[in-house]
């Protein structure tokens, strides 16, 4: 339960089960309105507020949605450092950091072991650029083969870094479709990235989740929906506390 609200200037946070989470406030020329979220490993609360806004106000909309905040605190991922030893998911399968400087600074997995070489400084970001570039490369397979089994061009594709929504497609504008996908999936099983592509490509030809669309969804996915999205729903969140 939230007891209290501690509104100073410089540093307003508000307490959690004896716990001083950080408000962090972000004032915003282009937002009309209070929106707030928890960072995904629950070290601050984030609000972005108009520009002209208070912050009076802004510790009030956060006092008034105590519970949703206690609720996103609970559920939150703790972050986790990526660094010699530590163990990291891949296609949904578990790899132990290995470090050795003389090696190859760029990671190749050897059995259980991720080995990267190069310095210890930059370590994690050389992981996680390995990654990205690893999630790109599975996700244009993923898409091309799902666009075709609809029968539908391919539109363009970019890695999204959000941290609430793993996919996202966009209609016809004048540089064309396109469609969105956290790069984090690379960490998952790949039937579950593969599902989230399939269900963008089905949002190519339905832009609601109608049954026109599930109908769609399920003949381009070859797969275990049910589980795929069990998945995401029980073991998603824990992919953020990687790289927070």
């Amino acid at each position: 339960m939230i007891d209290w609200l501690r509104a100073d200037r410089n540093e307003p946070s508000i307490e959690i089960d004896g716990r001083l989470v950080p408000i962090a406030l972000r004032r915003h020329t282009r937002a009309r309105r209070l929106t707030m979220r928890v960072a995904s490993d629950g070290s601050e609360v984030r609000i972005t507020l108009p520009s002209w806004g208070r912050t009076l106000d802004a510790l009030t909309f956060a006092k008034a949605r105590r519970d949703w905040i206690a609720r996103q605190l609970r559920d939150a991922s703790p972050a986790i450092t990526v660094r010699d030893g530590a163990t990291i998911p891949y296609r949904g399968k578990t790899f132990s950091v290995c470090h050795e400087p003389s090696a190859r600074r760029q990671p190749v997995i050897e059995g259980e072991r991720l080995m990267v070489g190069g310095p210890s400084e930059g370590l994690e970001p050389r992981i996680r650029r390995w990654l990205e570039n690893e999630a790109l490369y599975l996700l244009r397979d993923d898409l091309a083969f799902y666009c075709s089994r609809a029968e539908l061009p391919m539109p363009e594709l970019r890695l999204s870094r959000a941290r609430r929504r793993w996919g996202s497609c966009s209609g016809e504008r004048d540089d064309g479709r396109c469609i969105r996908i956290n790069w984090r999936l690379v960490m998952a099983p790949d039937s579950v990235r593969r599902s989230v592509v399939a269900h963008e490509v089905a949002h190519l030809t339905h832009f609601d989740h109608s049954a026109a669309f599930h109908a769609r969804l399920r003949d381009v996915f070859d797969d275990d929906l049910g589980a795929c999205d069990a998945w995401l729903k029980t073991k998603g969140r824990s992919l953020y506390g990687y790289f927070a």
